[in-house]
């Protein structure tokens, strides 16, 4: 009789815990019996404990199971296998047409259609929690939302199922929550501590924020490198929603922000002012009336950046919606006090509740408002992109086909309407290839983000950014382009898959493979794992080959048929299939003699050693940083990488490797015996590829010896209004800007580059002077460098003085110095290489 009695105990005390949240987060409402609030389904009090992403994503299949109204659909998957899905809610005759209400919004979307009768279509309301994985709050808003709008009975929630379609995203990022909610949820106190130095609120690094490759998928709706990012991005343009939510945490003593953000100085210059002070302000309304009645502290038009097009608030912003962030003070935890007194998880859940009624609430009572706006952002665009003065934009690499390929699919996925390029052109001092360049028109209803990809912005109404202060994707590609004139146009393009090459037939004295596109690093891998012997030319040369003689640059890679362990069968199988993997032309010769240039035999033909690559990670390192490497050489080369903690360094002997990675960060905590034992590694002809804030490091522990540039006196005033300190002193940051660089085509760290010049991005203030040794410095900045962003004039100065990279000889070794950032976002193809050198070839830099 005991277990009964405990069942019947245990489902009264989870019927009243239930009926007591119910009122907290929706005072005096009643609710469909039939449907289980999420404290129900989970057992236990919402805000007690973090819920597990996979237990939020049964409680939405619950809700799919048990109701008419609510379809569950699975968009993607992250990187660890965590599905991606969309719950979404609507009344049962809307449910039945959703087919017909979706391809009625696209069509409103699109000025080439006939405008529907926006009064007899629902609002499209896309709700969006938990981007960053530990702010937590949000996913938990979620299931509460979802459950209210499903089985309230309240008047609004009636009629937002009969007059709006609801898609809830409950966790944008769920690897990077589950990875935090783990923490709190087993470092939770019983009762819980609410003292900030608690372990608790304190995660070890890198921390739940970012997703599985350490990256912040706020900032990845732009280059979409991630998975969770593609099938977001490819799920929005099925539904062009009019209202999209973004819920976020900060810092435990701030209060709750919605927007408007700042006014001017943080919004986007391709938006239209009718989002910001029109829309904007209408919506302000319901959030400040919803969170007054339950007495939640705000504020407004402060701070908050909507510039970067890569934000959740920012990308709906530039499609016709209206992209909304909300931010709170953060639990970080349970429980943790706060200049207010304690603040809960419970209680941060009900802000971010309220603000997800707010928005429903303020989408439907501006429903046809927001329709017509919609029509009208793409109809301007079509209208404003014909009246640019630039017609087109040309691009294209001659050199680098799966680059070219990877930047119109880019285009593509962002619903930018590419052209062949049927003409051989010459604009802006590119010439442009009929076949290896493409045409995208202004005058298209995706415009502003054609203006995204390519404007250069120099001028600003603020100083002061919060992130990037530029985001021309051309130029992180690497990609040549031009503004033109109108030209004609070719086929739209439509079949993005490349035409594969032809293997050679015959014998072969040696396989050639051009160094220029920017798969051939993975191909130059997957060839030395297959255990194919490879080695490379470091002068250019002309070859006669199977299509007949053909010139090639220094870095070409040689395959001697002569010389390898793999029969000859065994070895031409490798190039076949590997050819076939990269889309890498093979190119075959009979004869060691080339027509001009070195032979192949010349001693300045080497080995290429295979990498044996170590990275520290872990506490002082950044972890952006470090999962930028990370990512580029998983998911981009194939390559295994050992990440180790930096307090773990004591372990390692760095012998058994020959490349060490030093991502930006502060390397105090290595003991003396740990940098003794890096100082003979190097200089027994270890290399070391360090970046920005290392080398400073590696300076002031005298392994290298470079020297700043002088910044001379100071022109600060001396006197200035506290006000203003924050705007003054930002100002003097470099917060995220591209300059034009030149480089050392001769120089191994520029092997597969064309051109002299290249787009370089730039995100600190660290000027060292250029190598004393005047080979030594492969790039530096051009006289007039700044492509787009902001960088003071003094900081201009004293870029033009400094270097973009140094190579430091140590002894029989070296360090490689990175003082831009070449792998900025998992996006900047078009430097990639210059990294990826580095590991190949860094013992031929000195």
């Amino acid at each position: 009789m005991k277990k009964p009695l405990l069942s019947l105990f245990l489902g009264i005390f989870m019927c009243l815990t239930s009926q007591a949240q119910e009122n907290y987060f929706f005072p005096g409402e009643t609710f469909n019996p039939n449907v289980p609030s999420p404290s129900e389904f989970l057992g236990y009090k919402i805000g007690d404990w973090h819920t597990r992403y996979d237990l939020i994503v049964k409680y939405f299949e619950k809700l799919d199971e048990l109701s008419e109204m609510a379809s569950l659909k699975t968009i993607g998957y992250t990187h660890e296998l965590r599905p991606k899905i969309i719950l979404t809610i609507a009344s049962e005759a809307n449910m039945a047409n959703l087919e017909e209400i979706r391809l009625k919004q696209l069509q409103l979307a699109d000025p080439s259609q006939p405008k529907p009768d926006v009064s007899t279509m629902p609002s499209i309301i896309h709700q969006g929690y938990g981007v960053h994985g530990n702010e937590p709050s949000s996913a938990e808003a979620a299931m509460l939302t979802a459950y209210w709008l499903l089985a309230s009975q309240s008047d609004l929630a009636k009629n937002l199922r009969e007059n709006a379609v609801v898609h809830f995203d409950p966790t944008v990022n769920p690897d990077g929550r589950d990875r935090h909610s783990h923490w709190a949820n087993t470092n939770k106190g019983f009762p819980p501590v609410a003292d900030p130095m608690d372990r608790e609120h304190n995660e070890v690094w890198p921390g739940g924020r970012t997703n599985h490759y350490w990256f912040d998928l706020n900032r990845d709706w732009l280059p979409l490198a991630h998975p969770e990012s593609q099938a977001k991005i490819a799920w929005y343009h099925t539904w062009y929603p009019n209202v999209t939510t973004d819920f976020h945490e900060m810092g435990t003593n701030s209060t709750y922000f919605f927007e408007p953000t700042k006014p001017y100085g943080s919004e986007n210059p391709v938006v239209p002012r009718k989002n910001y002070d029109d829309i904007n302000t209408r919506f302000a309304k319901y959030f400040s009336k919803y969170l007054d009645e339950i007495g939640s502290l705000y504020w407004t038009k402060e701070v908050f950046d909507n510039s970067y097009p890569g934000y959740g608030s920012t990308y709906p912003d530039i499609h016709g919606g209206l992209g909304l962030v909300f931010e709170q003070a953060s639990s970080r935890g349970h429980l943790q006090s706060s200049q207010r007194g304690d603040i809960s998880f419970e209680f941060t859940i009900r802000n971010h509740v309220r603000s997800s009624l707010a928005t429903m609430e303020a989408a439907l009572d501006n429903k046809d408002f927001m329709h017509d706006y919609l029509r009208e952002f793409f109809e301007t665009a079509v209208s404003e992109g014909a009246k640019d003065p630039a017609k087109n934009y040309v691009f294209g690499d001659e050199f680098d086909e799966n680059r070219n390929r990877m930047f119109v699919q880019f285009l593509m996925d962002h619903q930018i309407k590419v052209y062949e390029n049927t003409d051989d052109l010459s604009l802006g001092g590119y010439d442009f290839k009929k076949g290896k360049s493409w045409v995208v028109p202004t005058s298209q209803p995706q415009y502003r983000m054609v203006r995204t990809m390519f404007e250069e912005v120099t001028e600003f109404a603020d100083s002061v950014f919060y992130d990037a202060s530029t985001w021309t994707m051309a130029h992180a590609y690497g990609m040549p382009y031009a503004a033109g004139p109108s030209v004609k146009l070719g086929e739209q393009v439509t079949n993005n898959t490349p035409t594969p090459y032809e293997f050679p037939e015959g014998k072969a004295y040696a396989y050639l493979i051009d160094w220029s596109d920017y798969y051939a690093p993975k191909m130059l891998f997957d060839l030395q794992k297959a255990g194919v012997h490879v080695e490379i030319v470091n002068r250019p040369f002309t070859s006669q080959t199977q299509n007949g003689p053909r010139e090639f640059g220094a870095g070409t890679l040689m395959i001697p048929m002569g010389f390898q362990s793999l029969s000859e069968s065994n070895v031409t199988d490798e190039l076949k299939t590997l050819s076939v993997v990269n889309h890498q032309q093979v190119y075959a010769t009979s004869t060691g003699f080339n027509l001009e240039g070195i032979d192949l035999g010349s001693n300045l033909v080497g080995a290429v050693t295979q990498p044996k690559v170590i990275m520290v990670v872990g506490d002082g390192v950044s972890s952006y940083e470090a999962g930028e490497i990370w990512y580029l050489l998983d998911s981009e080369l194939g390559m295994p990488i050992t990440k180790v903690n930096s307090d773990q360094m004591g372990r390692v002997n760095l012998f058994d490797y020959n490349t060490l990675i030093l991502p930006s960060g502060n390397y105090n905590s290595f003991s003396e015996s740990v940098v003794n034992h890096l100082k003979d590694w190097i200089n027994r002809g270890g290399t070391v590829i360090s970046m920005k804030t290392a080398s400073l490091w590696l300076n002031q522990k005298e392994i290298i010896k470079e020297s700043m540039v002088a910044r001379g006196e100071s022109t600060d005033p001396k006197e200035l209004p506290f006000a203003e300190r924050s705007a003054f002193e930002g100002a003097k940051q470099v917060g995220g800007s591209i300059y034009m660089a030149r480089l050392d085509l001769t120089h191994p760290i520029a092997y597969g580059y064309n051109r002299e010049t290249l787009p370089v991005y730039r995100n600190n203030s660290i000027f060292v002077q250029p190598s004393k040794d005047k080979y030594l410095t492969p790039i530096r900045y051009t006289e007039n460098p700044l492509l787009g962003g902001y960088i003071s004039d003094k900081n201009l100065e004293l870029l033009k003085q400094s270097a973009s990279l140094i190579v430091t000889p140590v002894g029989r070794g070296r360090v490689i110095n990175f003082f831009d950032s070449p792998n900025f976002r998992g996006t900047w193809f078009g430097t990639n290489k210059l990294f990826l050198n580095a590991i190949f070839f860094g013992d031929k830099m000195d």
